[in-house]
This record gives C-alpha cells, structure tokens and sequence, in this order.
C-alpha cells in the first residue's frame, strides 16, 4: 500500500494524520465503546471513516467533527453516511462542547482517534466541559495514555495525570502497533477511556490554583517539594497539612495536591 496516498487522500502532516485501517482494532474499539442508537455520539477527527462507518450503523445519527474540508466533504458525499452524519467543520479546540450537548439533549460520547500533535491540549480543552460529557474514548500516543493513567511513585506521574484523574476515571482499554495506521507513525498507540466524575473524590475550589501548583512542582520534579513550591509553602505549612517536605513533586497524591490547592485558594478570600 503506497505510504503517501491512501485512499485517494494525500495525509497531511499539519493535521497529523495517521488513518487507522487494522479491522481487528477497529472492530474491538466500537466494542469497547458500545455505543446505542440515541445517544449523542461525537467523533472528533473522523478522517477517511475507519471508525465512522461501524459507529454509524450502531447509531441513529453522528456528529463529527473535522477540520480537513477535503475529508469534511468526502463524508458528506458519503452513499451510506451521509444521510447520519451531522458534520461540523471546525478545530475541535474551538468548539463549544457544552452547547453542543444542550443542543443535542443529553450528555455527550465522544471519541476518536486524536492527532499526536494536538491530543494533550484537546485533552485539557474537554475538561472544561466535563459536565456536559458522558464519557470519552480516545486512541492515544501509547505514552500520553501512560500519563494519564499511572499514578504516585513514577516517573510517567506528572501533571496531566493529577489533572485528568481529577476530572475523570480512566482506564486503559487497547494497545495499537503502529502497523494498523498508515502511513505508520513511529510509535505506538493505545485506546483510553475517560470517564467524568459526577462527584469528584477530592473536590478543588480554583482549579487555577491546581494547575499552578502542579505546573510548578513538576517543572522542578527532582527538586523536594519544599524547594519547588518555596513561594507558596514553607516546611511547617506543608507538616501542617500532612505533607512530607522531602518528597518530591512525583511522590504526592492527587488527594495531597488538591489540599495544597484548596489552601492556597483560602489564602485569597
């Protein structure tokens, strides 16, 4: 298969795009998202249709949204598609999930298979709208989805694993050779699930504050968490509020960094 135009398609790295064509994975993601036919499905990134097309004989309708016109286009002259597809032709880090949602009635599904180059910031964009959404199923960089789901103790524990377990549980569903894209990327990939809390367990009051404190302490993550955060706590604040000041920023939990939030947004009132 020529790596360079698939599909009729040239890929564009721009987009970062990496059409997936592995029937075996394709067929144990729509499984594993289960969708039923009237719920709010969203794709983000549809592409060439891979997931599109089984998705959308699951469903009553879908909407998709892709920035390419060229691929927006190919769907909407699509002979079975087309007729289900509600098709927004956007960067989905514009798009407004939350109206989304009321529009369509009910929580939103979303998935897709997420660009490399953009999949962090469009993780952290979602979160904004975690109230409007039901659950997310995404294929990752196979390292993102370690991030995302490793906790204390290790050296994959950063910032976007407090930040996305803050907002959701998440668990790792599928790994994905880079063989089952083409042209293949040169890593391999996984398939995520996100699902957002209705009650968070460790509720923050700013989430600015959290995102401050863990940009911080893992800027830093081989100093202690004394010597990181030396502008905002001294060693008796932190023994106050349980916190060992000789751990360093990838030994605290998410419980400890949203206590150090919610201290810090006292501070303030």
């Amino acid at each position: 298969m020529n790596n360079r135009v698939y599909q009729h398609h040239l890929p564009r790295k721009r987009f970062g795009q990496n059409f997936l064509h592995d029937n075996y994975i394709i067929n144990s993601i729509v499984a594993a998202i289960h969708p039923q036919p009237k719920q709010a499905m969203v794709e983000i990134g549809p592409g060439l249709g891979a997931l599109t097309k089984p998705m959308a004989k699951c469903v009553e309708s879908l909407t998709v949204i892709e920035l390419d016109c060229d691929l927006a286009v190919r769907l909407a002259k699509h002979p079975f598609m087309q007729q289900k597809l509600n098709i927004v032709q956007q960067d989905a880090m514009t798009v407004d999930f939350a109206a989304l949602s009321a529009q369509m009635g009910q929580p939103l599904r979303i998935f897709g298979n997420l660009p490399y180059n953009i999949s962090t910031p469009l993780i952290f964009h979602l979160f904004k709208y975690t109230d409007a959404i039901y659950d997310m199923h995404f294929m990752l960089q196979k390292e993102v989805v370690n991030r995302l789901v490793e906790g204390p103790n290790s050296k994959a524990y950063g910032k976007l694993s407090v930040m996305a377990q803050y907002h959701c549980q998440i668990i790792s569903i599928l790994e994905v050779p880079s063989t089952s894209f083409n042209p293949a990327p040169k890593v391999n990939s996984a398939v995520v699930r996100l699902v957002p809390y209705t009650t968070r367990p460790y509720p923050v009051s700013d989430l600015g504050k959290l995102a401050t404190l863990t940009s911080q302490a893992f800027s830093q993550r081989r100093k202690t968490i004394l010597n990181s955060l030396a502008n905002l706590f001294c060693a008796k604040q932190l023994a106050e509020l349980g916190i060992n000041a000789r751990l360093r920023a990838e030994n605290l939990s998410i419980e400890q960094y949203c206590r150090l939030a919610n201290t810090l947004s006292m501070r303030t009132l």
